[in-house]
């Protein structure tokens, strides 16, 4: 089963999305990472994620969750489990 992340990092005030198949693993990978996005900064943290889910599920809602575009988006789907529920819903 597929897992949608946000990772945060306090270091540079920044916030990643992404999916995977094994969240413990990718998470180690953004923060050993000497490239890319996550090469920024070594604090990563696991800040939101939708899991149990099917992988071209997980994938649509990770590039919806992106193409909001919006710091304020992410702290209400922290907040607010309906946005989630509906998200879920929608790409199923």
């Amino acid at each position: 089963m597929a897992t949608v992340y946000i990772l945060y990092s306090k270091s540079i005030d920044r916030y990643y999305i992404g999916s995977c198949l094994d969240l413990e693993q990718r998470v180690q990978e953004h923060v050993l990472n000497n490239k890319g996005f996550t090469a920024r900064a070594q604090d990563w943290k696991i800040f939101f994620k939708i899991e149990n889910l099917e992988y071209q599920q997980a994938r649509r809602i990770e590039k919806h969750i992106k193409n909001m575009k919006s710091k304020t988006y992410l702290v209400n789907l922290k907040k607010y489990n309906e946005i989630t529920q509906k998200l879920i819903q929608k790409y199923k």
